[in-house]
């Protein structure tokens, strides 16, 4: 293996070269802030060798001293024709013309954005649409997105749960900046320790992710982009309050310490201590919490020799409670007097980024990460305790080059993980070491015209999961205008972490059983899956106005899966899976821009997945197979010279029934129906901003006040055999309102 590694990471060093110019394409305008032309058109006259700019606005496109001139164009701007003698970063500003056209005002605004050239199926969530809803914490980020389903994991700790193509959080690598982080013992809460605040960007992948990842994604991959300290403001507050008494704190220091050197320091705090019990069943319907949450980030910047390096390290201590009114953990912790939980973690995190281009020649770079954690979590639900410490290392070395020409791009490393868990669930001490070592290699072509393909392959030995390989390819193919074609097929293979993964089943009476004992984890034998998936996009002129249609269908088919049982409703049984297991997904998304500063998003999703369980192929549990969703949003036209307007946001959630595991052999009237009441959620927020710096919002959430009435089962006997807190299908707390301000220096 090791002269594999070293044949894949040789490669580029044999291959022939070509120079290539950078650039970005911005705005023209008189305000201090210029904003990235998404999506103009960048290429070498009398050529075919051009490119699109990104959401940044930036682009790459070959060099040869032949091409002497650039030209640059989108619809509503003055094309321009430059005359470039050499390559070198190019910033130019395109100017609106008289007849600007309105769809480019809403084009190049867009907060959400979909690559019609990528070859994955990529959506780009900037920081605008994040400031669409209170978005206190990265699990409350996907409320205006139809591609995430947001619910709650059960009615104690108020935790939310996202699914992607009809599965589980587990199964999409959740990465920030490209390293995962959300994994193991993070899994269940760890989407509520990334601030909103914090986020500059986030990237959703519909399907098998990139090899050079890792070999865990198998719906897709998230990947979060924080904020910059050389880009961010110099000062930054968001105060937030909700009518739940909840409070939150979000404050940015950056700062310059030298021209090469910028730092930023980060706080976020929440908490929550008064105590709801709207439904009257005892229990507090959201926990109480308290989060203190600081990051400092260090961002070391020399274009000149084609270096940039991030540090960052982050703390994070968070505690919940959660149970019955009457309890107090003083007095009543790990006995009968009164239900109740607790829920302590504390987390560090040490991360390294470093990123050289070759500025002699740029198409060629290196990147490298490192990346370690601790997390401790000590907790219990009634009578059950489940603790837990994880400690993790991540390293990842990846070489990029271009083969002949930039139409032909590579990426080659290697990567290395370690996890170690300690773990204390069912009376039993559970402890085990993972170690992974892995080479990858991917193709990129694409011809900048109709076709783009991503090919990619890794080896990786695991000591528990042995030797295996990982294929990936995405496929793009542009029949027309404003057209892409997708097809995408992946393969992944994980070890599931059954006990941190499903912590709601703590929260109940149930037995927890592992019925297989040949495995290396737990007994149980690893996860394999193979998703396969075609989307095709769109894009239309309807009435003068910007839009496009989306199709997506994708296929997950599991070799193994670790079933996760709810069918006796005493017991929770994990099983290595026996006969099929499967997830259909298909949605059909609309974006319109139907009039100026108003813009339209609608989709309609169905999903089929299915489980052969020890009782049978069934459904999964409170998966709906239906789901319509609207989002829409207007912001008021700003006369020249001034910056002060209002922006409205409106998003209505709909879901048909769900199934419920079964309860048939509960007492009758502890027996719930087969399936839920369809569920419809209505969202608002108002913004007005006054100027660059202020700006104040006020918004609500399930404003309908839609309640589920008996969420815990069995609550007035929580030690007895049916309490259960896991049926939970829709909202339990009801309508909820918000207000806060944010506050910035550039």
């Amino acid at each position: 293996m090791k002269h594999i590694i070293y044949i894949i990471l040789m490669l580029p060093v044999l291959m022939s070269s070509q120079d290539q110019l950078s650039g970005e394409v911005l705005e023209a305008n008189t305000e201090s802030k210029s904003f990235p032309v998404v999506g103009a058109n960048v290429f070498w006259l009398n050529t075919s060798v051009g490119a699109v700019t990104d959401i940044d606005g930036k682009f790459t496109i070959p060099y040869e001293s032949s091409y002497k001139q650039i030209i640059i164009s989108y619809v509503g701007y003055q094309t321009d024709t430059l005359i470039i003698n050499r390559p070198k970063y190019l910033k130019h500003y395109l100017k609106s013309t008289s007849e600007l056209d309105e769809v480019t005002i809403t084009s190049r605004k867009q907060s959400t954005v979909k690559s019609y050239m990528k070859a994955a199926n990529v959506i780009t969530v900037s920081s605008d649409e994040l400031l669409k809803a209170a978005c206190c914490n990265l699990s409350e980020s996907f409320e205006t997105n139809p591609s995430i389903d947001v619910n709650f994991s059960d009615a104690l700790t108020g935790t939310r749960q996202i699914k992607m193509l009809g599965l589980t959080s587990k199964y999409i690598l959740i990465t920030t900046e490209n390293v995962p982080s959300i994994r193991g013992a993070s899994q269940a809460f760890g989407l509520s320790f990334i601030p909103g605040t914090w986020v500059e960007s986030i990237q959703i992948t519909k399907g098998a992710g990139s090899v050079t990842n890792g070999f865990e994604s198998i719906a897709g991959q998230i990947n979060t982009e924080l904020q910059k300290p050389s880009t961010d403001n110099r000062f930054f507050v968001n105060l937030y309050g909700a009518s739940s008494e909840r409070m939150e704190l979000n404050t940015h220091f950056n700062t310059e310490v030298s021209d090469k050197w910028s730092t930023g320091f980060y706080i976020h705090g929440n908490t929550h201590q008064a105590e709801h019990d709207v439904n009257d069943d005892g229990f507090l319907d959201m926990p109480l919490y308290n989060q203190i949450n600081v990051m400092n980030r260090w961002q070391y910047t020399n274009p000149e020799k084609g270096l940039v390096s991030f540090i960052n390290i982050k703390y994070l201590n968070d505690a919940k409670q959660a149970g019955q009114l009457d309890f107090d953990p003083d007095r009543d912790k790990l006995t009968t007097n009164f239900w109740g939980s607790e829920i302590d973690t504390e987390r560090f995190e040490l991360t390294t980024k470093f990123g050289y281009v070759n500025p002699e020649i740029p198409w060629q770079s290196l990147g490298v990460q490192f990346a370690y954690s601790t997390h401790k979590q000590d907790s219990y639900y009634g009578l059950n305790r489940y603790d837990i410490n994880h400690n993790s290392v991540y390293s990842n070395v990846v070489y990029n080059s271009i083969i002949s020409d930039s139409r032909h791009k590579i990426k080659t490393g290697v990567s290395f993980t370690y996890d170690h868990y300690d773990e204390l669930a069912i009376n039993t001490n559970f402890e085990r070491s993972e170690r992974s070592f892995g080479g990858f290699f991917e193709y990129a072509y694409d011809n900048l015209d109709k076709l783009t393909l991503t090919a990619g392959l890794r080896f990786d030995t695991h000591n528990l999961l042995g030797e295996f390989i990982t294929p990936r390819l995405h496929l793009r193919y542009t029949p027309w205008e404003k057209a892409a074609l997708r097809f995408s097929i992946g393969r992944g293979k994980r070890s599931a972490n059954i006990f941190a993964e499903n912590q709601s089943m703590f929260a109940t009476s149930r037995t927890i059983n592992i019925l297989n004992t040949n495995g290396n984890i737990y007994g149980l034998d690893p996860e394999i899956a193979w998703n396969y998936g075609v989307s095709y996009l769109q894009g239309f002129n309807l009435f003068g106005r910007k839009g496009d249609v989306t199709f997506d269908y994708y296929r997950t088919d599991f070799q193994n899966q670790v079933v996760v049982d709810w069918e006796n409703p005493q017991e929770v049984n994990f099983y290595n899976l026996k006969g099929d297991s499967y997830a259909n997904s298909l949605q059909v998304e609309l974006n319109y821009n139907a009039f100026e500063h108003f813009d339209f998003r609608t989709a309609y999703k169905y999903y089929d997945v299915q489980t052969d369980y020890l009782t049978g192929k069934l459904s999964m549990p409170l998966t709906p197979k239906h789901r319509f969703f609207a989002n829409t949003s207007y912001e008021t036209h700003k006369e020249e010279g001034e910056f002060s307007h209002w922006k409205f946001d409106v998003t209505y959630n709909w879901l048909s029934e769900q199934r419920f595991a079964s309860t048939s052999s509960n007492p009758i009237e502890l027996r719930l129906p087969e399936e839920s009441p369809t569920v419809g959620t209505l969202n608002a927020q108002v913004t007005k901003v006054f100027s660059p710096k202020f700006e104040i919002y006020v918004g609500g959430e399930n404003i309908t006040n839609v309640r589920q009435d008996n969420p815990i089962l069995g609550a007035d006997d929580p030690f007895g055999s049916n309490f259960d807190t896991t049926f939970v299908y829709g909202p339990i707390f009801g309508s909820m309102y918000y207000a806060g301000l944010r506050f910035k220096i550039k």
